[in-house]
């Protein structure tokens, strides 16, 4: 392996410590070398706060002049809630900075490479690029997009099946399963479910890490006639923010129950009677919410199916076998009629996770963009 490519893996490693912490904004590390070592490192920890590389040069301080900058990211050069890093790597006396990807931030989108260039800073782009890429993902969705990245979830039999013919879903996969999913809600922005999940299950929606903590992400229910029960735990647990995603067909006592008992709730387009989930990613988008697990039910993710919204899957497999025709599996709907429009999936990884499989691929998207640029 060379130095670049391991100087680089350190600075993803830093970069990935603030997993589901920095959004809107991308994880970024940075690594200053000097002399075959390492002087200087950090990470960009959450939106507003110092970015990977001056955490490093502050590290680094008067010795960072001469040295080499290996950064997971193009540095920024405007002006948002931090200064441009840039200048500040200019002025450190810099001589050469190593970058794994550059910015698709339309702000920045090679111009602080040109910078760094014209300030005589020697730079290399497109070290370990594809594990950059992948590592900020929803980054990448989000910001050329203004959507955020959809994470399809759902745990089932080997056969396919979400829950009996009766409902009985508690619990399909064992405790590994449940807890990697409990990862998830932790790493993503928000969190989202149709009403009737709600009703059969009256699920909390919270992140619950074993070591404890862990963030807590919006909760969404997509409720298209405001069924919402108000004594259900995504109105009385104030834990997390719940919004309700309604259509001008709701009654309005319920949205004003609703709003009342503390839930934000989102009046939305309506398609065939239920909410718009294009419609809604959008006004997502514009709240800054750049990712969004999807839960369940069936209904819900087979409407982000039909309307091409999911982005990754996560999928959860036990080794049950539940059977019957009136057993739902994780995509209602009436499906394709072709293998054709089928889904198609790419970059799958699985991993044993007790006795259940864990499937995780990346949506392979019409023109295959989403392979590079998300």
């Amino acid at each position: 392996m060379s130095s670049d490519n391991r100087y680089m893996q350190t600075a993803l490693a830093l970069a990935a410590k603030a997993l589901g912490r920095t959004s809107p904004n991308p994880m970024v590390g940075a690594v200053i070398v000097k002399d075959g070592g390492i002087i200087g490192q950090g990470y960009h920890r959450q939106a507003g706060t110092p970015h990977a590389e001056i955490h490093a040069l502050r590290e680094a301080g008067s010795a960072a002049e001469g040295a080499t900058l290996y950064v997971t990211l193009e540095p920024c050069v405007h002006y948002g809630r931090t200064p441009p890093c840039t200048m500040a790597i200019i002025n450190a006396g810099i001589s050469q900075v190593v970058v794994a990807t550059k910015d698709p931030n339309p702000l920045v989108a090679g111009r602080g490479i040109d910078m760094l260039e014209k300030a005589g800073v020697t730079t290399t782009v497109g070290v370990l690029e594809q594990e950059a890429r992948r590592l900020n993902e929803v980054f990448n969705k989000f910001i050329t997009t203004g959507n955020p990245f959809v994470v399809l979830k759902s745990a089932m039999s080997l056969d396919g099946k979400i829950a009996t013919r009766t409902g009985h879903s508690q619990w399909i996969t064992g405790a590994a399963a449940r807890q990697c999913g409990h990862s998830l809600r932790d790493r993503y922005d928000a969190i989202m479910v149709g009403v009737g999940t709600v009703l059969a299950d009256d699920p909390l929606l919270t992140t619950r890490l074993p070591q404890g903590g862990g963030k807590n992400p919006l909760r969404i229910v997509v409720d298209s006639q405001a069924r919402t029960p108000m004594t259900s735990k995504v109105v009385t647990d104030k834990a997390a923010p719940t919004l309700i995603a309604v259509t001008e067909q709701a009654p309005a006592e319920k949205i004003a129950a609703l709003q009342a008992a503390g839930a934000a709730v989102l009046v939305t387009k309506a398609k065939n009677g239920r909410v718009d989930l294009t419609a809604l990613m959008r006004e997502l988008g514009n709240r800054q919410v750049t990712s969004v697990l999807l839960e369940g039910g069936a209904a819900v993710a087979a409407a982000a199916v039909a309307e091409k919204l999911v982005d990754k899957v996560h999928f959860f497999i036990a080794p049950l076998i539940i059977g019957g025709h009136g057993a739902p599996g994780p995509v209602g709907g009436q499906g394709v009629a072709e293998l054709t429009g089928a889904l198609r999936l790419a970059e799958m990884h699985t991993e044993l996770l007790d006795k259940d499989l864990h499937v995780e691929a990346l949506v392979l998207k019409e023109d295959a963009s989403c392979l590079q640029d998300s």
